[in-house]
């Protein structure tokens, strides 16, 4: 039983999934910090609008969490608040992150495509053509 656990986990395809998890975390972080450093605060400044990240609700205030603190002082004083703000950088990072995976995997098929079609080797019509020019000779 052992060996065929160990026969599936150095198995070619569950070692690239393994890196692609790795670099998927990694890259998923860079995103995020795309989005949360440097295009909010771009859209912020140019729409005149607050940094996204900080803009919320407050459903619950305390004494000590008053509307209108940051988001994060608001939420350790016990406010509770529903942050609307962070949800929209994750949709933006989501999508940005969607964008690359489809150039990438877009880039993956044509290359793939390209080898499949050096692989399939001369075509029907070539073939006939060489059997027919070899029945002239």
């Amino acid at each position: 039983m052992f060996k065929e656990f160990k026969e599936f986990a150095v198995k070619g395809n569950m070692v690239d999934m393994a890196v692609g998890l790795v670099l998927g975390a990694a890259f998923g972080t860079i995103i995020s910090s795309l989005v949360a450093d440097i295009l909010m605060p771009i859209v912020s400044s140019v729409f005149s609008l607050p940094d996204f990240s900080q803009l919320y609700m407050a459903l619950k205030e305390t004494t000590e969490a008053k509307a209108g603190m940051g988001l994060e002082d608001f939420r350790k004083a016990g406010g509770v608040a529903l942050a609307w703000g962070n949800f929209i950088n994750a949709l933006i990072s989501f999508f940005l992150v969607a964008l690359a995976l489809f150039f990438v995997v877009k880039g993956i098929n044509k290359v793939k495509k390209a080898q499949e079609e050096e692989a399939a080797g001369p075509s029907e019509v070539d073939l006939l053509t060489e059997i027919r020019d070899a029945l002239k000779k």
